[in-house]
């Protein structure tokens, strides 16, 4: 019988891999993940969890242990934070490259300086590039729901490349929210067991990793650029199934809140969002029609969605919670994702963004007044200012 507890992000994410059945998890201590590996670590001591738990001396040996694992056919568990993420950069793209679908939980926290362990996106949109599925949550149940739903994507055969199962620091990790605990046998229903397609083995041997000439390494990315062309109907056939077993009614790609008659729209991802609807509410009271739409992939990116989520609207800001330095606008990454997204529309809609939530600065619901206000002078003059404002660092215009 499926239970209701109140659980933080880093129990949810325990939770999501016991119910996943890893056997191999290989943890090093850093804050704001660091309760997720203690959390697994009771479970192994006391017999919930059947599974080889490893402590590495750092986080580069972390990912190193579970590529390992994965590579002779255990589904494999690890995950960091901050300058813990950067610091195992080096094996992220033999991680996918080689095709091992193990996955990585970050709970995400600034990098250094000004090291303040603040929450925000950076760390992990340094590796938006190296291959893996990624994507944010924005409360603790989505910590568990996309746990499964990246395993059973990641390990699809059409698919097998790892994955960055994100939610922002203290914000989601350390906050408790409800979370609905389904039956193990409907998790297994949906997470059959990992089988390795070509596993290390003493009695099968096998090469892994083995060094090629340079005309041999790009069908090798060209292949993995097709299977993130595959991903989206595997993501929706997963999202699908698991909206059926468990009862969801999650949407595979974004969250949309009212978008319907929006006129100026926020995109932001993560736990902010939450603080966002808020504003929305209040500033529908006041006679605007505002609307959010959040990202649940960043990898594979949902291009066709959000030009669709759009199509309508006459100002678009993206909250921008990582930084781009001396990028096309120089500010944040999400810009340039979404002004990709909306290029081959006939009427784009105008495009700014916002700075904000830095270092884990929390984003209130004034600032999201007062992007609000930028948003609705440009859909008024029908003129963008400004691409980026630094929220809290400028004046209001």
């Amino acid at each position: 019988m499926a239970q209701e507890r109140m659980l933080s992000g880093c129990a949810a994410a325990a939770q999501g891999a016991k119910f996943a059945e890893v056997e191999v998890i290989c943890s090093f201590p850093i804050r704001p993940y660091t309760a997720i590996m203690m959390e697994l670590a009771k479970m192994v001591a006391n017999g919930e969890l059947d599974a080889e738990f490893i402590h590495g001396e750092g986080e580069h040996a972390q990912v190193s242990v579970v590529l390992g694992a994965s590579a002779c056919g255990a589904r494999a568990y690890t995950g960091s934070s901050g300058v813990g993420v950067t610091y195992a950069f080096e094996v992220y793209s033999p991680a996918a490259g080689g095709r091992y679908p193990f996955q990585m939980a970050i709970a995400d926290r600034t990098l250094d300086p000004p090291g303040d362990f603040g929450s925000e996106h950076t760390d992990a949109m340094s590796a938006r590039d190296q291959g893996w599925l990624m994507g944010w949550a924005s409360t603790p149940q989505e910590v568990f729901d996309n746990t499964l739903i990246n395993y059973r994507v990641g390990e699809d055969p059409l698919i097998m490349l790892p994955q960055f199962v994100c939610q922002d620091g203290y914000f989601i990790s350390h906050i408790a929210d409800k979370v609905v605990l389904p039956e193990l046998s409907q998790v297994r229903e949906f997470l059959p067991p990992y089988r390795a397609p070509h596993p290390l083995s003493t009695t099968c041997p096998v090469s892994h990793g083995p060094q090629i000439r340079p005309d041999q390494g790009a069908p090798m990315d060209a292949q993995r650029a097709m299977t993130f062309l595959e991903a989206p109907a595997v993501i929706e056939k997963a999202v699908a199934d698991y909206n059926k077993i468990f009862g969801r009614k999650l949407d595979p790609w974004l969250e949309k809140y009212m978008m319907e008659d929006a006129e100026v729209a926020f995109f932001i991802q993560g736990a902010h969002a939450n603080t966002c609807k808020s504003a929305i509410r209040n500033l529908r009271n006041q006679g605007l029609k505002a609307g959010m739409v959040r990202p649940r992939w960043m990898r594979p990116w949902p291009t066709q969605q959000i030009m669709e989520a759009f199509a309508h609207v006459k100002a678009v800001a993206t909250v921008e919670s990582s930084t781009s330095y001396g990028g096309a606008t120089r500010g944040g990454n999400l810009i340039h994702e979404v002004s990709a997204s909306l290029y081959d529309l006939d009427k784009r809609p105008l495009l700014t963004s916002f700075m904000a939530g830095l270092g884990g600065d929390v984003i209130l619901l004034e600032d999201f007044y007062y992007m609000a206000k930028i948003m609705k002078k440009m859909a008024e003059e029908k003129k963008v200012r400004q691409k980026v404002y630094w929220v809290g660092f400028e004046d209001e215009e």
